[in-house]
């Protein structure tokens, strides 16, 4: 135990807090890269500004020492084996969205997922350590809505559930 609390428990804890669940996808090195992030957050309306965490030791966060882009896809409430995928540690480095249908995001390059329920194409502005993580927040370049009845998911307590509007 490194601090205070044991860390198992405060795993199980704070698995009890819902949270959206998105895609961050970038191109690096000629290569799409694609995480799950369940920690998303908007940080500001004026000027627009999106917030998610990614593991220190992440390919992802590797890459955003080189590209300064990233693209976001709220998943709907259809794409939990989406989330799972590209949350399962393991999966290759090339070729992790050749079964996901996508598209590339105007700006950015990177990754909007078919049939998300919204999407944001952002530019890095600050990088904060976090403990094992890092703060990634972005400004938003563009962003698109998906379908009006297009759910949502979220993670709850180490599993995705679909949520309708």
């Amino acid at each position: 135990m490194t601090g205070l609390v044991d860390p198992d428990v405060f795993r199980s804890a704070v698995g009890r807090l819902p949270a959206g669940v998105a895609v961050v996808a970038l191109t690096w090195r000629g290569t799409q890269h694609a995480m799950t992030a369940s920690a998303v957050a908007s940080v500001s309306l004026d000027p627009p500004l999106l917030l998610f965490c990614v593991h220190a030791d992440a390919r992802v966060r590797d890459a955003l020492d080189d590209v300064n882009t990233w693209a976001v896809s709220i998943l709907s409430d259809q794409q939990g084996p989406t989330a799972d995928w590209l949350s399962s540690p393991g999966r290759p480095a090339f070729g992790q969205l050749d079964r996901v249908p996508h598209h590339a995001a105007p700006v950015s390059g990177g990754a909007w997922l078919d049939g998300a329920s919204a999407w944001f194409d952002c530019r890095t502005e600050a990088i904060h350590a976090a403990g094992d993580h890092d703060i990634v927040v972005g400004a938003v370049l563009a962003a698109r809505q998906g379908p009006a009845d297009a759910g949502g998911l979220v993670h709850l307590r180490g599993r995705v559930h679909p949520v309708r509007g």
